[in-house]
């Protein structure tokens, strides 16, 4: 435990050194490593790790670093000067390279394992070794976690590199990530807290400035399904910031292990990666002195609080995860791991930006999704709960009652997009018919909508295609029962209906100018998208409030993609 004196709310953090002073490693000290590691951290070949909560590995830095952003909103939050993320010593640690970290800081990372379920199936055949036991953080090593004070006291954060290099759980591959996803991760995560949707954080990004790697990727204007072609890419490191980064996958790992007793502490880890669980995440709604069933059985009514309320915010702005296997979807109830996800323009219930998720991850079906991996989590709970027969019911009652909860909070949120106090199902569906037949841009129509117009005609800026004298009249129709029935004012709607999202075709340019050394693209649409509410210049809206070009519809890389490593 860190017995430093604690820092100062009004101090401004300036140098590594004063933030190293606020380490404390709760999961390192506190949880099991795992029995096989090595001591000096040079763990980056694929092999299976069956017991123990992480393993310590020593990060791969990349080559000749250069900083690209940071994340100034976080960074005032955290209390660090801006001038820490172009030092040299905080640039070292986190492209990678823990070899001179001051003391208390530690010289190692540590990657965790964790189980893979895909939309509510358990697999165990995706490792090398076909057991399960080769899963996990491949290219994510964290490598901090600090008490930095706030105005509660001091809130825990872990920091996590992605792209940090290979771990025993890379299965192969190479432990990097590249510059066109590294930019597109660190930029959602911030859009994503300033449209109020949980998220992890983004603190930095920096890139090589001499080390690429290959990856599958689409031609220029390339209309295909799949990448065509190998593309050299610059690898660059983000770290992501949270207060825990255990998955719903993580703690099935361990379900996994103590419901089949594949060795003899199994039930003991299980217990305790719950308790860290609550501890880092849910301690100011679970009390200590309560009995381990009736904190597991707190747990899960919690978490399916948080998970309800995450993903009615994500269909509140339009935001699809693509890919919510259970391994991507945080314990906490925040959003985690931002990889084939899409901002959707036009409004399809089955929109889904990765080629390999399929409906069942698609922007609509969200929901059920949610509610698999939820019961994933509960079935991984069970083992703590041994045969108390109460605890079990009332376990059962809360996995039950998700689809629900759901429902409600999805009523609720559509209540209030639509600037009304109650939900009206007849006018919703009435309203999806529509926009679907007329090709709607979702951000754009409801922002437009909760400007309240008189007519039609400010709607028509959201719509792709031309409508007809008939489709006009069942427009202007809809407008005045919806008008019949509205309640909150302008102000209200605005503060739920963003005006800017993150549209991919936005992202594409800033990337692909980043790979020629320009950020300034990149900086302008980090400016703007952690504003998503609020009325900006006319050059800001004229660029980015506006619909999908044409001429990029069905473009590979754009509409759509198959990775995102």
């Amino acid at each position: 435990m860190n017995t430093q004196a604690p820092q100062k709310l009004s101090d401004k953090i300036t140098t590594l050194e004063e933030l190293a002073k606020l380490a404390d490693y709760s999961l390192l000290d506190i949880l099991i490593c795992d029995p096989d590691a090595t001591k000096d951290g040079v763990d980056h070949e694929p092999r299976q790790v069956c017991s123990g909560h992480y393993v310590p590995v020593k990060p791969t830095p990349i080559a000749e670093p250069e900083y690209i952003a940071h994340s100034k909103a976080f960074f005032q939050e955290l209390g660090l000067a801006d001038s820490l993320a172009e030092s040299a010593d905080f640039m070292r640690v986190f492209s990678g390279d823990l070899s001179q970290v001051p003391e208390p800081m530690r010289k190692l990372g540590w990657a965790t394992g964790y189980a893979l379920s895909i939309f509510g199936t358990e697999y165990t055949q995706q490792c090398p070794f076909r057991t399960g036991n080769g899963y996990g953080d491949g290219r994510a090593v964290s490598v901090l976690e600090a008490v930095i004070p706030d105005r509660n006291g001091g809130q825990r954060w872990e920091m996590q590199l992605k792209g940090g290099g290979r771990t025993p759980y890379c299965r192969g591959a190479d432990g990097r990530a590249v510059l066109r996803s590294s930019v597109r991760e660190f930029l959602a995560q911030e859009h994503m807290h300033a449209l109020g949707v949980p998220s992890s954080r983004a603190l930095t990004l920096y890139v090589s400035k001499s080390e690429q790697v290959q990856r599958p990727w689409y031609s220029e204007g390339s209309r295909s399904y799949d990448p065509d072609m190998l593309v050299a890419e610059a690898v660059a490191i983000s770290t992501r910031v949270a207060p825990s980064f255990i998955r719903v996958g993580q703690i099935e790992l361990f379900g996994r292990r103590a419901r089949k007793q594949e060795h003899p502490n199994a039930l003991v880890e299980l217990e305790q990666i719950v308790l860290h669980l609550i501890d880092r995440e849910y301690a100011e709604l679970i009390d200590p002195s309560l009995s381990l069933s009736e904190k597991v059985v707190r747990l899960a009514r919690a978490f399916r609080d948080r998970l309800t309320r995450l993903v009615a915010n994500w269909i509140r702005v339009g935001y699809c995860q693509g890919n919510f296997n259970s391994d991507n979807c945080a314990a906490g109830g925040f959003t985690l791991d931002y990889g084939p996800f899409g901002f959707c323009d036009m409004f399809d219930p089955n929109y889904q930006p990765w080629t390999g998720g399929g409906q069942h991850f698609a922007f609509w079906n969200q929901p059920v999704a949610a509610e698999r991996n939820f019961e994933m989590f509960c079935t991984a709970l069970r083992p703590l709960l041994g045969t108390d027969p109460d605890a079990l019911q009332e376990l059962d009652e809360i996995r039950t009652g998700f689809a629900t909860q759901m429902g409600e909070e999805m009523e609720t949120m559509l209540a209030a997009k639509l600037g009304m106090d109650a939900f009206d199902a007849p006018l919703f569906a009435e309203l999806a018919r529509l926009m679907m037949e007329t090709s709607v841009d979702y951000t754009i129509f409801f922002r437009e909508l909760s400007s309240i117009p008189d007519t039609i005609s400010p709607l028509k800026k959201s719509f792709y295609t031309q409508v007809n004298r008939d489709m006009d009249g069942r427009w202007s129709e809809w407008l005045e029962k919806w008008k019949a029935r509205l309640t909150h004012t302008r102000e209200q709607m605005h503060r739920v209906n963003p005006k800017y999202t993150l549209r991919e075709w936005l992202l594409v340019p800033a990337y692909q100018q980043a790979a020629t050394g320009d950020y300034a693209r990149l900086r302008e649409l980090q400016e703007v998208m952690t504003q998503p509410y609020d009325e900006q210049s006319k050059e800001v809206e004229a660029k980015y409030y506006r619909r999908r070009p044409v001429e990029l519809s069905d473009l590979g890389g754009v509409s759509h993609m198959s990775c995102s490593s």
